[in-house]
């Protein structure tokens, strides 16, 4: 479904992983061509809960957090307690791992800031650490007490589990266009293989790491935090992770920023679909920039966008038929499935489009694939160890669980191909296919398309990017639409999210909002 989060603001992490992605691609534009009715928007929206806490949920909301250090100079961790199973609290609890840096400015302060960097399946607390506990204004630090919980599921919060190392490696290599039925079978069964590996490791779990509970989960830990409403900066799928939280609790809504902001009424389908276009919108901004410098291995000045793009898909029908050795320790070689991720992970960030060309030149004229497999690498967290983070695991699970899976075989895939190639001549196949991977989970959606309106909120501002090539800018626009008081902040330009990357003008409006509660004026733009 989306998205993947970077080391600053976050990424959507879905079928864009190609393999081990999941559900949503995630990205901007449309893809023309005939709409089914399954991805047309539908009609229900998300119910708010009642006001009242339960009293089953009581010793949840009042227990007090431990805090303690934890290796991290100037944080502090603690462990929180919530339901499996909020319809069946007595049925056990999950463990989640909270962290926070203390506000140590002069003002008043201003309680909590929750952040989180999408994913789904990104560690918040490492984007607390790594980024936004550092990285946020100054100003912003010194008024609030920067906070971030791993949603359940995700890295210290009991981790879901699906292969190790080498069964990732094979997983990862394995053809993601599929030209005849035998590789066709090969990319079923690698499918088939990961999702018995989280269904072996991870079966109870499983069940219940919907967007929905970790929603409420965030609830808990408003409560545990003493604050009376959530204040909150959600990247990329922290967008659907932010407005289900202002779905369900309305009334606690404080300052909400939604950047790269995702759209609940679409189907899986349609999400993969307009992500695929996203890519393709990106890409087209890389072709037109790669062709102004004198190393663009695609094609010199004057060279068309089209043709920037017929020059790669050349180069991935080549690496497809001879891999490009790397130097790799574990022997790996760049095959056409660890190229395409490389270089769909360097379209998140115009600043790693530099890195991209001298990766591009060395596997193309060098025969050298180490630059391509390091972006890969990347994309998936897998560190020099060969050992893999559970982002990917994760992602696929809350994925597969929030909405009935894009496609149901092969078959229906074949079928969409054109739509998808239309939408993206570079990536259209290898994203359509990647779309069925949660065909073969071995747990079934809990989740559907549905609007978030959250009736009575206070202002939310939702950002949207117009050349995101993982959250469509038009996603933001219906989000905003959705939310009974959202306020649509557009950023004109490049990468995936928007907010601590360059802009003053995205910058100074957001940091005014969680300053001073001022939100944009109607239909403000930055560049």
């Amino acid at each position: 479904m989306y998205l993947r989060r970077s080391s600053r603001p976050c990424r959507p992490r879905t079928a864009v992983t190609l393999l081990a992605a999941a559900l949503l691609l995630v990205s901007a534009c449309s893809s023309g061509g005939p709409a089914s009715s399954a991805d047309n928007p539908v009609e229900a929206a998300l119910a708010a809960l009642p006001q009242a806490t339960p009293s089953t949920l009581a010793p949840y909301y009042g227990q007090k957090l431990s805090w303690r250090t934890c290796g991290v100079p100037g944080f502090q961790c603690a462990t929180m307690k919530v339901p499996l199973d909020y319809a069946r609290p007595a049925a056990g609890d999950v463990r989640l791992a909270v962290a926070r840096k203390k506000a140590i400015g002069k003002g008043k302060p201003l309680g909590s800031l929750l952040v989180n960097p999408g994913g789904p399946g990104g560690s918040a607390i490492g984007y607390l650490q790594q980024y936004a506990g550092i990285g946020y204004p100054a100003q912003v630090r010194a008024r609030y007490d920067m906070v971030a919980v791993d949603p359940r599921g995700v890295a210290r919060s009991e981790p879901v589990e699906c292969l190790d190392g080498r069964q990732m490696d094979t997983y990862t290599e394995t053809d993601s266009t599929p030209d005849d039925r035998q590789e066709t079978s090969q990319l079923v069964a690698a499918y088939k293989r990961f999702a018995e590996g989280c269904g072996a490791h991870s079966s109870q779990l499983l069940r219940h790491v919907s967007t929905v509970e970790a929603a409420r989960d965030m609830d808990v830990l408003r409560a545990a935090l003493g604050d009376a409403k959530l204040t909150y900066v959600g990247a990329s799928y922290g967008t659907f992770l932010g407005s289900t939280y202002a779905g369900l609790f309305p009334e606690r809504v404080g300052r909400l920023v939604l950047d790269g902001a995702m759209d609940p009424s679409l189907s899986a389908r349609r999400l993969n679909l307009d992500q695929t276009a996203g890519f393709e919108t990106a890409f087209q901004s890389f072709a037109k920039d790669c062709v102004r410098h004198a190393d663009c291995p695609l094609g010199g000045k004057g060279t068309t966008p089209a043709q920037v793009g017929r020059n790669l898909s050349a180069f991935f029908k080549k690496v497809d038929a001879h891999p490009v050795p790397t130097g790799d320790a574990d022997g790996r070689k760049l095959d056409e499935s660890l190229a395409t991720t490389g270089v769909i992970a360097a379209m998140y960030d115009e600043g790693a489009w530099e890195q991209l060309r001298e990766a591009l030149t060395s596997a193309m004229k060098e025969r050298d694939g180490a630059g391509l497999l390091v972006l890969s690498d990347s994309y998936y967290e897998r560190g020099a160890d060969g050992r893999y983070s559970n982002m990917m695991f994760a992602n696929a699970a809350v994925n597969c669980l929030d909405l009935p899976p894009a496609f149901s075989g092969p078959d229906q895939v074949e079928k969409a191909l054109p739509e998808f190639e239309k939408a993206s001549p570079v990536f259209g196949s290898g994203l359509a296919w990647a779309s069925l991977n949660c065909a073969y989970w071995p747990v079934k959606p809990t989740g559907a398309p549905h609007r978030i309106e959250a009736k009575g909120a206070a202002p939310i501002v939702v950002v949207g990017t117009t050349r995101d090539p993982a959250t469509p800018y038009r996603w933001a626009q219906s989000l905003s639409r959705q939310l009974s008081s959202a306020r649509l902040l557009t950023y004109q330009g490049d990468g995936h999210t928007a907010y601590g990357r360059g802009s003053r003008c995205i910058d100074s409006t957001i940091d005014a909002y969680l300053l001073h509660g001022t939100p944009p004026t109607r239909g403000k733009r930055c560049s």
